[in-house]
């Protein structure tokens, strides 16, 4: 069976010389492994880069887990991220989150458009986006299901427990200019982690993380 898809890349795997396996994340499949047949190296670089929403027809088949993409198409240019060194190393992070933490099968659809919206969002944002990656994981840790309160991440923050409260109480353009160094995102982040990790009861090791670190010191 053919039909027609949306989905978001988190991670590509190549497939011998000239296939591709793409890890993606959809409305329709959820967390669904594509193989994509015959891709040139244009097609590599201008298609399949993290948080990349792509359009394709699927094929369906009974005799393996894994479909079929054919004339995949991009929905969004997303130029405000692939020209932009910091926002790119934000994508790699979040695509790395949802490709480490979304297990393959896990279907929700409102996980897939909260990420989009997120995606776009940061796409447009011209400056004061260094917080964006915590605002990520907050709606990330809701999307999840568990909604937390300030009191509840507490043991997962350390000394940055005010600070975190402070973030969420603000709208999403004053969180986004909450004072922090780049140790103090790198603290956060890896305190949401850790209770993303708490919760769901999987291993996140999330290497990009690092990047982020260096880029975003002040």
């Amino acid at each position: 069976m053919l039909n027609s898809s949306e989905f978001i890349i988190l991670h590509t795997t190549r497939f011998g010389e000239k296939s591709i396996v793409l890890h993606t994340l959809s409305r329709e499949y959820g967390r669904k492994g594509l193989f994509v047949k015959n891709i040139s190296r244009r097609s590599v670089t201008s298609l399949f880069f993290p948080l990349a929403i792509l359009e394709a027809d699927i094929l369906e088949t009974s005799k393996s887990r894994m479909f079929t993409a054919s004339h995949l198409a991009l929905c969004h240019p997303l130029a405000g991220i692939r020209n932009n060194l910091k926002k790119s190393a934000i994508s790699m992070f979040i695509s790395e989150v949802l490709y480490r933490v979304v297990r393959e099968g896990a279907c929700d659809s409102e996980l897939y458009d909260m990420c989009v919206k997120d995606i776009l969002l940061l796409d447009a944002l011209d400056n004061d986006f260094s917080n964006f990656h915590i605002y990520f994981l907050l709606d990330f840790i809701i999307a999840l299901g568990f909604s937390p309160e300030p009191a509840d991440l507490e043991p997962f923050m350390g000394g940055n427990a005010a600070l975190v409260s402070e973030f969420m109480s603000k709208p999403f353009s004053e969180a986004m200019l909450v004072p922090m160094t780049g140790e103090v995102r790198g603290d956060l982040s890896k305190s949401l982690l850790k209770y993303i990790e708490y919760h769901t009861e999987s291993a996140v090791n999330v290497n990009s993380l690092n990047v982020l670190h260096e880029l975003f010191r002040m």
